[in-house]
């Protein structure tokens, strides 16, 4: 199987929901044209690069990587990594790890000192995780906001 890594074009949205709806089904789905009005932003943010895996023109998964600049570190950034999802039918395949060493590429060349993403309380995604050379090494908070 042939996986394609590449930054995400306007042309991917209608296969990057159909990718999202499966992630997170409770979802209300986007119309169009608020899909249309955030991929617009999204691409207008300096900084930030959303890799798709492509294999044979189906979008297989994605990763949103955003480089945050820092006044630490002597001035290197930070890659967050989001939204890290394979679609089910290309799960176990390499696409996931693929788009990870992708997203740890974006962070060098970037120059970033760290690569840095919270992962669901689910043993397969923390073992995948490591396997992709992540360590947990700090306990994750977040407030979710209505």
């Amino acid at each position: 199987m042939m996986i394609e890594i590449r930054p995400a074009i306007e042309a991917d949205l209608p296969q990057l929901l159909v990718l999202f709806g499966e992630f997170n089904p409770d979802d209300p789905p986007l119309s169009r044209a608020t899909a249309e009005a955030v991929w617009a932003r999204i691409a207008a943010q300096q900084g930030r690069t959303v890799l798709v895996a492509e294999v044979e023109g189906a979008v297989a998964g994605t990763a949103d990587c955003v480089v945050m600049p820092n006044l630490t570190r002597g001035g290197r950034s930070v890659l967050f990594v989001e939204n890290v999802v394979v679609a089910g039918a290309f799960r176990r395949q390499g696409v996931g790890r693929r788009l990870m060493d992708a997203a740890v590429r974006v962070g060098d060349a970037a120059g970033a000192y760290k690569v840095q993403l919270l992962a669901a309380d689910d043993a397969y995604v923390h073992s995948f995780y490591a396997a992709c050379g992540f360590e947990p090494l700090a306990q994750g908070f977040r407030r979710y906001l209505p």
